[in-house]
């Protein structure tokens, strides 16, 4: 899952990167409100985090705005605005869920995870892929043999071809969403994750192809 913050507080944002990258996720921050406002228009991450003071613009703007072009990215609006007046004006603007500082990551991480579980193309609770069954919530892959055991990195990548099943994820997508847009990760470590993930899905059904100097593609077949 790929996650923007755009918070200006560099010390907690940095916190927050930094735990959610621990959970195998791809996180991109922005610590300018026009800064934020550009990226969401030109980029689709799975759920954006969104301070609402924020210099040059503020967030409860950058959510109207996203709203107004129909965009339909799940934002959770992250502030030290705790009253219920405050609360009902950043729902009421278009955000899904609203979380007051200070807060536990933990709670911040779970809610992100619900509000990726909403995305459009994410619906199902389960998908069945070969002999393989993903379940989302869990973020767990069965086989009738029990569990497949992944570390984060290779389960987040996992997610991001099942994501985009039977078509071709470039090196660059798959980078952007496991580490974050412009991260400078070497194409081999994108090939030895993959290499990895390929051996443990052996058996399953479920094959990732290489289709030389463009990318990779999940394949199998549906039960």
């Amino acid at each position: 899952m790929r996650i923007v913050i755009i918070e200006d507080n560099e010390t907690l944002a940095r916190a927050v990167k930094g735990a959610l990258q621990d959970q195998g996720f791809g996180v991109d921050w922005l610590a300018d409100g026009l800064a934020g406002e550009s990226f969401l228009r030109q980029s689709r991450p799975d759920v954006a985090v969104i301070d609402i003071n924020l210099p040059g613009q503020s967030g409860l703007e950058i959510v109207r705005a996203l709203r107004r072009r129909h965009d339909a990215t799940p934002i959770l609006i992250l502030t030290a605005r705790g009253a219920t007046s405050q609360r009902v004006e950043g729902l009421d603007a278009g955000a899904d869920d609203y979380l007051v500082k200070p807060f536990e990551m933990e709670e911040l991480i779970a809610r992100l995870r619900a509000l990726g579980r909403r995305r459009p193309s994410m619906d199902a609770p389960t998908e069945t892929l070969g002999n393989l069954t993903f379940h989302r919530g869990q973020r767990q892959l069965m086989t009738v043999a029990g569990a497949i055991e992944l570390p984060r990195r290779e389960l987040a990548l996992f997610e991001c071809l099942l994501e985009h099943r039977a078509r071709i994820v470039s090196k660059t997508m798959i980078s952007d969403t496991l580490y974050g847009t412009g991260a400078e990760v070497e194409a081999n470590a994108i090939e030895l994750l993959v290499s990895r993930l390929r051996r443990k899905l052996e058996g399953t059904g479920v094959h990732i192809h290489t289709a030389r100097g463009l990318g990779y593609m999940l394949d199998g077949e549906d039960n």
